[in-house]
């Protein structure tokens, strides 16, 4: 199966231009490599690595679809070999959210930087 189709079918992305675009872009590694044709065949037991906005993904293709299908049959066409650490640690940076500085705060950073009281 093409790439491209199987990112869609797998809907990693939205539509198979936006795969073609990816792919193209040098945003996905076959099994290390990076693809550069969106028709590159993928076979079961291959490595994809993707890069997308804010998160990488590592899936291995386990299946393969005669059509897109809903969330739950897209699930099935691969396993998730990323999950396991990068879950943990995306989990426990978005844990401690981020205060704003208060007005002391502020104008101490304002003394250190040199830019008066």
């Amino acid at each position: 199966m093409r790439l491209d189709k199987w990112l869609w079918h797998a809907r990693v992305t939205r539509t198979r231009t936006l795969a073609r675009k990816l792919i193209e872009a040098g945003g996905v590694r076959l099994n290390r490599v990076k693809v550069a044709a969106p028709s590159q065949p993928v076979r079961v037991g291959d490595v994809l690595t993707m890069v997308l906005p804010g998160r990488v993904l590592v899936y291995e293709v386990t299946a393969f679809a005669e059509r897109r299908g809903p969330p739950t049959a897209a699930h099935q066409l691969f396993a998730d070999l990323g999950a396991a650490g990068a879950a943990g640690e995306v989990a426990a940076a978005r844990s401690a959210p981020v205060a704003r500085p208060t007005a002391r705060q502020r104008r101490d950073a304002r003394a250190l930087r040199g830019k008066g009281a």
